[in-house]
């Protein structure tokens, strides 16, 4: 007897990113999930019944009049272990938030009593309009986990936030939320569980009004180590600190004691920060071990370096060359590698079972062949066990060494916001420090 895999509604809004939703479908059905998709009416004119039925094996209906003995309206929503509505556009929330209930998705929101994500898509002018923001905080203070819209192109040539999520993303808070939800029909996690970030709003408020951290005392580390070969070369990369030092900047910023473990970083000290010089993974380690012994935070924003060579020439290493004149030797030196500790795995293990301080990781990632940024990203979170990983995607112009940055926030299981992975930016460095903050000072 096949065992049944949890129960999926996927509910279809009616925008042009309904396309990439088939992909959503796709992932969950192959995945083993027992998927039934309740698109819109107006879900069905860009995207026909044909196509979800046969990616879902079921049929689909998007009114309530069919099928009426089975009562689909209540049955979907009572049976299912998630709901997810991609795209989430700004008339379906509306609809949402008012507990309207005139089409067979919208009865099925009513009737559900498992988790339920939202994830819009639309222009950036209805996306950051005041009656669908305040229709999201609604939503979200009902328990709904709003997944906010990437940045990037839209529609015709506009650009900007409103962008749907990417289906690989989106599939990974549907797993998170399973594998972390209690069964249909049982209590669900409070709103205010829920973090919902977007550093790119405008602000009147000062650091010191966003939240203190007076009394606090913060380890943050920054740049890149640097591994010697011999006196002139080193094993590096690309880290410039800038991420690291603005965390810094904003920590101190509100009220916090900060130490920053700063490795090869050509940047001025934030004002009221100590700062740390270090060169290698195995200095860094020992000044983050020794800060972090009376600390409430320690974010590990430095890129360290996984490997190091394991004998370090006194003298310079030197090309070779042949004997025969007129004869080249294309010889090289092989060098032998050893990999550094794992700093911030063995802060957890020191921390144990108890809560502080509480550990924060960076990810600088890249996507494969075999899975996004955000799916090597979860891996990685579970592997740590930290409270919180900062996601970013690097590479070619990304990240390293520029003044801007986009990131993912991944919340471990059982604190604010878990399994939920907010996209926050395309926006300044010091901007997502501020929002990286906003998310520690949840689990604070």
């Amino acid at each position: 007897m096949t065992t049944r895999g949890p129960s999926v509604v996927l509910g279809v809004g009616g925008g042009i990113a309904a396309y990439k939703v088939a992909s959503l479908l796709r992932l969950l059905t192959e995945s083993g999930h027992d998927v039934t998709v309740v698109p819109t009416e107006s879900a069905l004119r860009f995207v026909g019944a044909p196509t979800w039925e046969a990616l879902s094996g079921k049929p689909v209906r998007a009114d309530v009049w069919s099928q009426v003995p089975e009562v689909p309206h209540v049955r979907l929503g009572k049976s299912a272990d998630l709901v997810v509505v991609a795209p989430a556009t700004a008339d379906l929330m509306a609809r949402a938030a008012a507990g309207m209930a005139d089409d067979l998705l919208t009865a099925t929101l009513l009737t559900a009593r498992c988790p339920v994500v939202m994830a819009p898509a639309m222009h950036t002018e209805m996306w950051e309009h005041p009656a669908t923001q305040a229709n999201v905080a609604t939503l979200t203070a009902r328990g709904v986990h709003v997944v906010p819209p990437a940045s990037g192109r839209l529609t015709g040539s506009d650009s900007g936030a409103g962008r749907l999520q990417e289906p690989e993303d989106l599939y990974a808070v549907c797993l998170r939320l399973l594998a972390g939800s209690p069964p249909a029909g049982e209590d669900q996690p409070a709103a205010s569980d829920i973090l919902v970030a977007r550093a790119t709003e405008t602000s009147d408020a000062s650091e010191g009004e966003r939240g203190s951290l007076g009394g606090r005392r913060v380890v943050v580390t920054a740049g890149g180590t640097r591994e010697p070969l011999d006196p002139v070369r080193y094993l590096g990369n690309r880290s410039s600190g800038k991420q690291g030092y603005a965390l810094a900047q904003v920590a101190a910023a509100r009220g916090a004691q900060v130490t920053l473990v700063s490795a090869n970083a050509a940047l001025a000290a934030p004002e009221g920060v100590e700062v740390v010089p270090v060169g290698t993974a195995l200095e860094l380690q020992d000044a983050v071990v020794q800060a972090a012994k009376d600390a409430d935070v320690v974010i590990m924003a430095a890129a360290v370096a996984d490997f190091r060579p394991r004998d370090v020439a006194t003298t310079k290493i030197k090309k070779t060359h042949a004997d025969t004149p007129g004869q080249r030797d294309e010889s090289a030196p092989t060098i032998d590698l050893v990999r550094n500790p794992d700093i911030l795995a063995g802060l957890v293990k020191v921390r144990g079972e108890a809560t502080s301080p509480v550990l924060v990781g960076f990810a600088a990632e890249t996507g494969d062949q075999s899975g996004s940024v955000i799916f090597h990203a979860m891996d990685k979170l579970v592997r740590k066990g930290c409270d919180l990983l900062v996601v970013n995607e690097v590479g070619d112009g990304l990240a390293f060494g520029t003044d801007g940055n986009t990131v993912h926030l991944l919340f471990r299981d059982g604190l604010p916001g878990a399994g939920y992975a907010p996209q926050i930016g395309p926006a300044p460095k010091d901007q997502i420090a501020a929002a990286v903050w906003d998310g520690i000072q949840t689990i604070l």
